[in-house]
């Protein structure tokens, strides 16, 4: 799509070491015995006009970084900048301006409508909210969008029972653009559909993206649809960031053990080629987000951990241009790109460099007690 033409520009999202932590209480007080370690120490960005994916299994919290970039939900530290302004805490009145320009995309298009309201008051339900007067009033604006998405403008009046699911994901995309946002969270927006109707919402999405201009952040765990419609892709386990890369970059030489078996997983049509590929099946089921393992998340289900990866989590660090991964011994990665994980590793661990000195993880210079002042 358009994301090589946006590097240069500023990001239209930042995203700083975001956490998300639910707690656990019990007891007649309810006093806090643990928490669900959800999202734990996101950071990326995301540039104007540029779709960025974001996958993983099941519980890897995914639609929680959503929830919390479209500030549904609060997060329990890190900070979020839309257009360079800090939204990680801002009051329900405060955040409301920002609606028009953050909207989300919800996963069950037979959930997320209200069945007792027609098509003309879910669709232009943005509108009274944000008190936007039209030019030709709400009605027509609503006929507007639903021609826009590829519905009959007469179903205005209609209930959605009475369509299809297809029908009413495009109802709920429709509602999303009302106030023409400039970024647009998409929870799953493709996966609770027949796959023949999935091509046509994930075509919409592409048409209504290059002509309004959206910024798209992509949840997904179908990776046939991820390669299809985003620029860049950003791989979550239990609540961390493993890898992100280009599109093609990461379906063309994953370096995360995990990217790699999730890749295999992705069905081919090909019958040939189904026969000559590797398929990794992972042993066991991912570690509980309330006591993850030590150091690396995935260490306990990958072919490739060593001693070292309980002992110190790898820091996500760009081995290539563009291409960062959080991990000790990355695949598909040549010398120079497995001497600088190794540098990373050691700078994790606070091992001493060249000079004899220690760094800690941010690279900084830590001076020895026998250094003296």
């Amino acid at each position: 799509m358009t994301a090589n033409s946006t590097r240069a520009e500023t990001p239209l999202l930042q995203v700083r070491d975001l956490t998300k932590h639910f707690p656990i209480r019990r007891g007649l007080l309810q006093r806090q015995v643990g928490a669900v370690q959800a999202v734990d120490g996101l950071t990326f960005d995301v540039h104007p006009g540029e779709t960025l994916a974001l996958v993983g299994e099941s519980g890897c919290g995914k639609t929680t970084t959503g929830r919390m970039l479209t500030r549904l939900i609060e997060p329990t530290g890190g900070t979020i900048l839309f257009e360079g302004r800090d939204i990680t805490h801002l009051s329900t009145s405060r955040m409301r301006p920002l609606r028009r320009d953050v909207q989300m995309i919800f996963q069950d298009p037979f959930s997320s409508l209200n069945p007792r309201h027609t098509v003309g008051t879910i669709v232009g339900a943005p509108f009274r909210l944000q008190k936007v007067q039209t030019e030709h009033g709400v009605k027509a604006a609503v006929q507007g969008l639903l021609e826009l998405v590829g519905l009959n403008p007469e179903h205005y009046n209609r209930y959605p029972h009475e369509f299809s699911g297809g029908q009413r994901q495009r109802i709920g995309i429709a509602r999303s653009l009302a106030l023409r946002p400039k970024l647009i969270v998409a929870d799953e927006p493709v996966s609770a559909l027949d796959v023949s109707i999935q091509a046509q919402v994930v075509n919409l999405l592409e048409d209504i993206q290059d002509e309004l201009n959206l910024t798209y952040v992509v949840i997904a765990h179908d990776l046939s649809v991820v390669r299809h419609m985003s620029d860049r892709v950003a791989v979550m386990y239990l609540g961390k960031l493993v890898e992100l890369a280009g599109r093609d970059e990461l379906y063309g030489n994953p370096m995360h053990p995990y990217t790699t078996a999730l890749l295999s997983a992705v069905p081919v049509p090909d019958t040939k080629r189904r026969g000559s590929r590797e398929r990794i099946r992972l042993q066991g089921d991912p570690p509980s987000p309330v006591d993850p393992p030590s150091g690396c998340r995935f260490r306990t289900r990958c072919w490739k951990a060593q001693s070292v990866c309980a002992e110190v989590e790898p820091p996500l660090v760009e081995l290539r241009s563009g291409h960062q991964v959080a991990c000790h011994f990355p695949e598909n990665a040549t010398p120079q790109e497995s001497a600088s994980a190794a540098a990373a590793r050691d700078a994790a661990a606070g091992a001493p460099d060249a000079t004899g000195a220690t760094r800690d993880a941010a690279g900084a210079v830590a001076v020895s007690p026998q250094d003296g002042p």
